[in-house]
């Protein structure tokens, strides 16, 4: 800390006493280090608390100076201190009294210099010379704002609390007990994972409610898959300027996307960050943890003969979206154009529509001993996503007809998109495949959950039992120009 004022000058400057005994109420040992231009620093002691009440019976005296010098200690509280010949109060070790009268009661928040010093003027910073400093608020980063965006964001955060979750926001690190979330002899699962550039058609059309709810699919999605069952999501909210209302639109759709799925939303960042986005510009990444039960892990054992189930999209989902605009650029359309493929939809309404979170489907099946597999269909479509859970020695065959959403027909048409590259770039209208030896099972179990699943084909043995796995694919070539 610098003091306030040029000191003495050096030829009639006296040796500084190092060492001036303040009751503050700390421990002894520690203390602060202060100094200013032209003068020695001090290190500035505090007594024990035992000894607290010998050094607070008068106000340290520090005399014959130019002026007193406002100082803040540790604990918050302000004491003063001169440049020269400080002398001590009474202290343990023998310390001369001060010569001026002692004042009972008098602690280090109204120390001050006897009466016959009231006069001098005290060299404290003016408000006019302390305005003139730059503040990180004038260097692009409002940390009033991002208060105010916790505030507006807790309400939807306690919301989606369940069992397990130790304590709230505002923590440096979120605890979860995973005795009393009910497991045993859990193994934990981790997946993260961002919305990409499905956040410029948000950004562009001003629909920020329903991207946080993408952020959240996209990483519950891939932990159902594998067995596990979401405990907590934290997000990454990063920008170039906070705008308050929008931003808690995104935190709030990732409250109602983790409140869907059944996980707690534990915490987050929130990063502001000048000159690093356009403006009005922001991104986004999700991390979720689960836990499944060691040995009820997905994938189990994949059989030939095993039957493939979709269960359907709600559109285009969270992927492939610099295609989908490009697309709309060469269309000619306009974002709050209607919709050629949503009848009573803006383009960004329908493209705006949430990834479909799958969740408590595929979990009530893998509870039942229903499933020997799953594979959640995004970046990549199905040629990309469904081998990676097969075993060596199998492939997958799609031979079942499904009808793509409409959404893909136009975008097909649109971008004159051969199919092979709509199968590879898009879901096409299946957000995730379940592999189950029980498929007729299944598929009452999932009519009865509100589903409407597809029977796209079925495991089978590959011609080596080393060979990697793969897909084959019989469709039309026109499949996704339909």
């Amino acid at each position: 800390m610098r003091l306030a004022a040029p000191g003495p000058s050096p030829q009639k400057q006296a040796t500084f006493r190092p060492c001036v005994r303040i009751g503050a109420g700390h421990d002894k040992g520690t203390g602060v280090r202060v100094g200013g231009s032209g003068h020695k620093a001090a290190h500035i002691e505090f007594p024990p608390m035992h000894k607290r009440k010998r050094h607070l019976r008068a106000p340290v005296l520090l005399k014959r100076c130019g002026g007193w010098r406002p100082i803040v200690a540790r604990d918050r509280r302000p004491f003063l201190l001169c440049h020269r010949y400080a002398r001590r109060p009474t202290c343990p070790k023998g310390n001369p009294e001060p010569d001026y009268p002692k004042r009972r009661g008098c602690s280090t928040r109204d120390v001050g210099p006897p009466a016959a010093e009231t006069s001098r003027t005290m060299s404290t910073p003016t408000p006019d010379a302390a305005s003139n400093g730059l503040t990180y608020r004038e260097a692009g980063v409002d940390i009033e704002a991002g208060d105010a965006l916790v505030e507006a964001i807790k309400p939807a955060a306690k919301a989606t609390t369940r069992s397990g979750v130790m304590g709230g926001l505002g923590g440096f690190g979120a605890l979860f007990d995973l005795k009393a979330a009910g497991f045993t002899d859990p193994v934990l699962v981790s997946c993260t994972d961002g919305v990409g550039t499905k956040l410029n058609l948000a950004i562009d059309s001003g629909l920020h409610e329903t991207v946080g709810i993408d952020l959240v699919a996209m990483c519950v999605n891939d932990l159902v898959v594998q067995g596990a069952e979401p405990l907590f999501f934290l997000d990454y909210f990063a920008t170039g300027k906070l705008a308050v209302e929008d931003a808690a639109k995104v935190v709030r759709g990732i409250a109602e996307g983790c409140r869907l799925s059944g996980c707690a939303l534990v915490g987050g960042e929130t990063a502001e960050m000048p000159g690093m986005y356009a403006a009005g510009h922001y991104d986004l990444a999700g991390f979720s943890v689960g836990a499944a039960e060691r040995g009820k892990l997905l994938p189990g054992t994949i059989r030939p003969g095993d039957a493939l189930i979709g269960l359907t999209a709600s559109g285009v989902h969270s992927n492939g979206f610099s295609l989908v605009r490009r697309i709309l650029e060469k269309s000619g359309l306009a974002l709050n154009d209607a919709a050629p493929f949503a009848p009573g939809q803006t383009i960004a309404q329908a493209l705006m529509t949430p990834t479909r979170l799958y969740v408590e489907q595929v979990l009530a099946l893998h509870r039942d001993g229903l499933l020997s597999g799953a594979a959640h269909i995004t970046g990549g479509g199905l040629p990309g996503n469904l081998p990676r859970v097969l075993p060596k020695g199998t492939k997958a065959v799609i031979d079942g007809p499904w009808v793509p959403n409409p959404v893909f027909g136009w975008l097909a048409k649109a971008g004159n998109v051969a199919t092979d590259e709509m199968l590879r770039v898009f879901n096409c209208g299946i957000g995730m495949v379940l592999i189950t030896p029980k498929p007729n099972l299944v598929m009452q179990r999932l009519s009865e959950l509100g589903e409407t699943p597809v029977v796209l084909g079925q495991i089978e043995a590959a011609a080596t039992s080393d060979a990697a796995p793969t897909l084959e694919m019989v469709v039309s070539p026109d499949f996704a120009h339909a």
